[in-house]
């Protein structure tokens, strides 16, 4: 049995919908379907979920809200058109968005999760009686329906261990069961959405839940690449990559698959299969266990991302002075602040933060109470900083792999300011100004792949 999981760009418009259920119906095991909110048509077009954001913050401002009902729901009522749905089932599914509004929400973020993951609910329940117009058996689930519950995080929700019980006593009707994505339950029954782009993480959970063989993930790409295509022309595509090289690299900016869906996959070692809805023949990539694995190449692939900062602190005798480190966690845990790395010297210490967590005046009375509380000879904060992950099962027992990646950003004049290599050795991080990190990621691409091809 397959779990299958769609996203925005495949149920964009009827066209897409027409694509996805040929898709659907050409495997006997695709069996439970997980559907995103529609997403962009072109260029010009919004996402659905940006417009449902759009709608609860009007509903916040008491302002008049027919216009952008009326623009979320002809996205809709074209798809229904497009399979002649008929008027009665259209229309309630429209009282549903219009009803919104009505709801009695906890606090404003539980109303905005709410808003937010009606994009999916929707699109599920309308997939649903388009599947059943074509008189196939459907049948729609939602998180309560299946028991899928969350913490009381209303826009970063993480997966409560119940859901697996629960999922575990749910008797699957025949025919197609169709999920919303994106969300889940909390306790007090408040909708709660994962972190954007999470109906990865719904599928991944019901692959876990109903002991799918695959979980296919389908998209609007080929296949997962050696590089990002906007900074390498051409990548190569990778057909097939461990669940922990996939989790590397998409903490550096591979946003093909969102990183905490691998989690519940890992669990229960089930296969990822990232696919084309425009291709669905070829075979894309496969996100597989390390054991048995046998790497191709060194290198999987190469990444960066630019949402770092790092917080610079020298201080002599650092390394002798008990208790430094400890105060410095107390003071990140006191304004809720988690940090990536800290690489450190005997009279130095860098640490390294995932900046999007930040506020102007949060770093400010942070840095300020460091200074106070540790007194450091110096304290810098850099904001120009760059992250550059190279990572490969093959790194592990290959000798030189440091030299190859660090000597062509040598001979490029590319500064490299930290370099990190984890404990399972397969891979290494650096740390670069912003504006070096595509040049970066080149050299090293073009060093492991181009250079191995001649």
């Amino acid at each position: 049995m397959k779990v299958v999981k769609f996203g925005g760009s495949s149920l964009a418009d009827g066209p897409h919908f027409e694509k996805i259920i040929k898709i659907i119906t050409a495997d006997p095991e695709r069996k439970i379907i997980v559907t995103s909110a529609p997403g962009k048509r072109d260029k010009n077009d919004y996402k659905i979920t940006d417009l449902l954001i759009e709608y609860a913050n009007r509903t916040l401002a008491h302002q008049d809200l027919s216009a952008i009902q009326e623009q979320i729901w002809q996205r809709y009522a074209a798809i229904g058109n497009y399979f002649s749905v008929p008027s009665e089932k259209m229309t309630r599914l429209k009282q549903i968005l219009l009803d919104l509004p009505k709801k009695e929400y906890q606090i404003d973020d539980y109303l905005l999760a709410t808003f937010k993951a009606h994009g999916e609910i929707l699109n599920a329940h309308l997939l649903t009686q388009i599947l059943q117009k074509l008189n196939l058996n459907a049948h729609f689930a939602g998180s309560g329906e299946l028991g899928i519950e969350v913490t009381d995080n209303p826009q970063a929700a993480m997966i409560l261990p119940d859901t697996y019980d629960k999922l575990a006593q749910y008797h699957l009707p025949a025919g197609y069961l169709i999920v919303p994505g994106f969300y889940g339950l909390t306790k007090q029954k408040q909708i709660a959405t994962f972190s954007r782009g999470g109906s990865d993480i719904t599928g991944a959970v019901l692959a876990r839940g109903f002991h799918a063989d695959v979980y296919e993930n389908f998209t609007d790409v080929d296949a997962i690449y050696a590089a990002n295509p906007a900074i390498v022309a051409h990548p190569r595509a990778i057909n097939k990559m461990t669940y922990r090289e996939m989790r590397e690299l998409s903490y550096a900016g591979f946003s093909v698959f969102h990183d905490e869906a691998i989690l519940p996959a890992i669990a229960a070692n089930i296969p990822i299969n990232v696919k084309n809805t425009n291709h669905p023949r070829l075979k894309g990539t496969m996100i597989v266990p390390a054991k048995d694995f046998q790497p191709a190449n060194v290198i999987t692939g190469v990444a960066t991302a630019t949402h770092f900062s790092a917080l610079y602190l020298h201080r002599y005798l650092l390394n002798k002075e008990v208790g430094f480190t400890l105060k410095l966690l107390q003071i990140f845990y006191k304004y809720h602040i988690s940090y990536e790395h800290m690489p450190s010297g005997i009279d130095d210490l860098t640490v390294i933060f995932d900046n999007r967590q930040f506020t102007a005046g949060v770093r400010e009375k942070m840095c300020q109470e460091i200074r106070t509380e540790l007194q450091p000879d110096s304290l810098e904060w850099i904001d120009d900083y760059a992250i550059i992950m190279v990572v490969g099962e093959g790194m592990r027992n290959k000798v030189g792999v440091m030299a190859k990646i660090i000597e062509p950003l040598a001979a490029q004049n590319i500064g490299v300011h930290m370099i990190n290599q984890g404990a399972s050795r397969i891979s290494i991080m650096l740390g670069t100004k912003r504006k070096d990190a595509p040049a970066a990621v080149r050299q090293i691409y073009n060093n492991f792949f181009i250079q191995k091809a001649k």
